[in-house]
């Protein structure tokens, strides 16, 4: 499963104002870290593995370069524990058939 351009953007956008990476107390949003896209392209590769897997396995393919960029760590290291939900709840409507959040209706059925 692929998501278009759209969809990777929708993903991308989702993610940035919701996760962070914390660093001594501190919260810097993906989005502003400049790694909503590169998190949401990864993971867009990994979506036939499941939610929680690909989820995973993103943060620990993504390398994210400390100080000058001599050091990477993955951000896998960088995201708090209670974040790891957050994104596989963004990711949830990704790994659909229909690439889309579901709707109230579909819930009841």
């Amino acid at each position: 499963m692929t998501l278009s351009a759209a969809q990777l953007g929708d993903l991308s956008d989702a993610i940035a104002d919701r996760i962070y990476v914390q660093v001594a107390g501190w919260h810097l949003y993906l989005g502003d870290a400049k790694l909503a896209r590169p998190l949401a392209e990864e993971l867009a590769g990994l979506l036939s593995q499941g939610t929680a897997a690909a989820v995973r396995m993103a943060l620990e393919r993504l390398q994210v370069p400390i100080g000058a960029g001599s050091t990477r760590l993955p951000l896998a290291r960088l995201i708090p524990p209670g974040q790891l939900h957050d994104l596989e709840e963004i990711l949830e409507p990704f790994c659909s058939d229909t690439g889309r959040p579901p709707l109230a209706t579909d819930a009841r059925d």
